[in-house]
């Protein structure tokens, strides 16, 4: 009976790896076109003359996904077509080679707007089948698993977009338009895995005593915490806007995707090895990535040095790949599954606030070449109660277990 019971065990945790990492492919091929693409959309703002405020607010276009995804989340909870919203989602990536055909800002944004509003029908239902599938082998591994392969697609993107900008020697219309490849590999890869695991991630009916929970206050604390942490943090965009500065007069612009090479490299591990981390030692991990948030700013503010960006891009790196897996983590952790789509949705709106913010307010600081003091204050006091929030979430998500 226990031999049994032990391969039972073993074929379902079997059976959620093969999910995980086929959705892991999926995110992959996205992450080759539109993480690809976000290596050089701040370099071609500025060659079309862009301001860094321009720059930090087309970035803060996030927000429009993210704002989405209070709606898409709660549509998903309410019909349970999860798979509809992920195809809707990935979709619209579509948008992405159409910036190679594009005309003037407005059609610039337009399509930067679909590709952001894909991500909001896709995330907070992927995000829920990815946290259903986990649970027999850890919501960290699974997040960590599912962004290190996301930014294996993530650093595959920005090499094949540096390499296309060098042999078309900076032609932004060529290289957006070849990226129309890897997505129809894209919707080949999304159609397979459909056919393989749709059927072994149908979300079961909500159990009684679930029926009726609702989403608590250590799960909004923890989310007020996220928003602070990302509106204190620098926009990668504005990072390479910086190195754009430099590396434009050079004619060396194709360098550019390769700094946002770094940094999705940095990601991918980091990724992973904090998605085991966090199913070890808990949600109080977050307070890593809280306190090296406030590097990359102060360094991509004071410095106009091509080796320092180096240096801040890596950090942020490492900060990007905690954000991206163990961050969502935390909320399968915070949430009931009965509401947890609509969780995805209120905690990534309100890293998309976090996000517009912040490259709003970073980009004024660079155009207006604010005081090191202004911007040290701003950054310091961000991170600090941004860290003491997470801690209060942290004891009273403590408190709440021992009382169930």
């Amino acid at each position: 009976m226990e031999k049994t019971n032990q391969k039972t065990a073993n074929k379902t945790r079997k059976n959620a790896y093969s999910a995980i990492i086929l959705l892991g492919i999926v995110s992959l091929m996205g992450d080759v076109v539109y993480e690809g693409s976000r290596g050089i959309i701040p370099s071609y703002l500025e060659f079309l003359g862009a301001s860094a405020l321009i720059v930090g607010l087309i970035g803060g276009l996030d927000l429009l996904a993210y704002v989405a995804r209070l709606a898409t989340g709660f549509l998903a909870d309410k019909t349970k077509a999860y798979w509809l919203f992920i195809f809707i989602g990935y979709g619209l990536i579509v948008s992405i080679p159409l910036l190679g055909i594009a005309t003037g800002f407005g059609m610039i944004i337009l399509l930067i707007s679909l590709e952001r509003l894909g991500k909001a029908f896709r995330s907070p239902a992927r995000d829920t089948v990815l946290s259903i599938i986990s649970k027999d082998v850890g919501a960290g591994k699974a997040f960590g698993l599912h962004e290190f392969m996301d930014q294996l697609g993530a650093m595959i993107g920005p090499l094949l977009v540096g390499g296309l900008m060098f042999y078309s020697l900076s032609n932004y219309g060529y290289t957006f338009s070849f990226l129309l490849l890897p997505f129809l590999m894209l919707l080949g890869a999304l159609f397979f895995t459909y056919r393989k695991i749709s059927s072994r991630t149908i979300i079961e009916p909500t159990i009684t005593q679930e029926k009726n929970r609702k989403l608590e206050r250590p799960f909004y604390i923890y989310t007020l915490a996220v928003l602070l942490n990302t509106v204190g943090l620098v926009q990668y965009t504005l990072i390479l806007f910086k190195a754009s500065r430099i590396l434009e007069p050079l004619n060396l612009n194709w360098i550019v995707p390769l700094i946002y090479l770094l940094i999705q490299g940095v990601d991918a591990p980091t990724a992973l090895i904090s998605g085991y981390a966090y199913d070890k030692f808990g949600i109080r991990i977050l307070i890593i990535p809280f306190v090296l948030s406030i590097f990359p700013s102060l360094l991509t503010m004071f410095n106009s040095d091509l080796t320092i960006l180096i240096v801040a891009s890596a950090i942020f790196g490492l900060v990007l790949g905690m954000q991206e897996s163990i961050y969502r983590a935390a909320v399968s952790e915070l949430t009931p599954i009965s509401s947890r789509g609509t969780a995805y949705g209120i905690f990534n709106t309100a890293y998309g606030v976090g996000l517009a913010l912040s490259g709003a307010i970073y980009g004024l600081f660079i155009d207006y070449n604010s005081p090191l003091s202004a911007v040290v204050f701003y950054a310091l006091a961000l991170q600090i109660v941004a860290t003491i929030l997470l801690l209060n979430a942290c004891s009273k998500l403590k408190r709440q277990s021992e009382n169930l």
